[in-house]
């Protein structure tokens, strides 16, 4: 594989390291949940965002720039979107704490956050092995254990909404909760879309 291309696949390494750092910092601000700080909450978590920006931009330029590219650009450009959509949507479940005041955290949303980093951290791991995929023993298993936490994220997602439909007396902390519920079920999806965006690029490429 020629140097240049090499430039691809560490841009798609360095995107899922920051993704998962944001998962994991989302976690620490849900376990240490304080209203009055979810400001700072913000802030922090907007400097993942940016630097996963920055990752795209930089795919973007190489690819306008690009020759001859290691797989179809067209693939390359979809999965660096797809990466992209984990970190915003990550960013996005934080905000949605602030646009609905919430004051205190249900535990199922820490435990769907865990989940959301057990996604990112399989991402990192296929993201390791895509250089090479055509060789690596490793990649398609973990393509499925990604789907494997996207079916329990499902489930969770499911119990959740039941459970604050049946206990909460509350109309607008339930329909608020029922929202961050569903973006934190889409960030799972997203991070299930990525892997099977790699999926599919190595089908056309084997």
């Amino acid at each position: 594989m020629a140097k240049s291309d090499k430039f691809y696949f560490q841009n798609f390494i360095e995107s899922t390291e920051i993704a998962k750092k944001a998962a994991n910092y989302l976690v620490e601000c849900l376990e240490n949940y304080d209203a009055d700080k979810i400001a700072v909450m913000l802030t922090e978590m907007h400097i993942f965002e940016h630097n996963a920006d920055k990752k795209k931009h930089e795919m973007n330029d190489a690819l306008a720039k690009a020759f001859v590219t290691p797989v179809d650009r067209e693939d390359l450009d979809m999965l660096s979107h797809n990466l992209d959509d984990v970190i915003d949507i990550i960013e996005e479940i934080l905000q949605k704490f602030y646009i609905y005041d919430i004051k205190t955290i249900d535990k199922p949303a820490i435990t769907f956050a865990k989940n959301i980093v057990k996604s990112c951290t399989i991402l990192c791991e296929i993201m390791k092995e895509f250089e090479n995929f055509k060789k690596s023993k490793k990649i398609h298993s973990l393509i499925v254990e990604l789907n494997d936490v996207e079916e329990e994220c499902d489930k969770l997602y499911l119990s959740s909404m039941r459970d604050i439909t049946k206990n909460s007396n509350d109309v607008l902390l339930t329909v608020s909760w029922r929202k961050i519920y569903e973006i934190l079920e889409s960030c799972a999806d997203a991070c299930e879309h990525a892997s099977e965006c790699v999926g599919s690029v190595i089908m056309k490429n084997t």
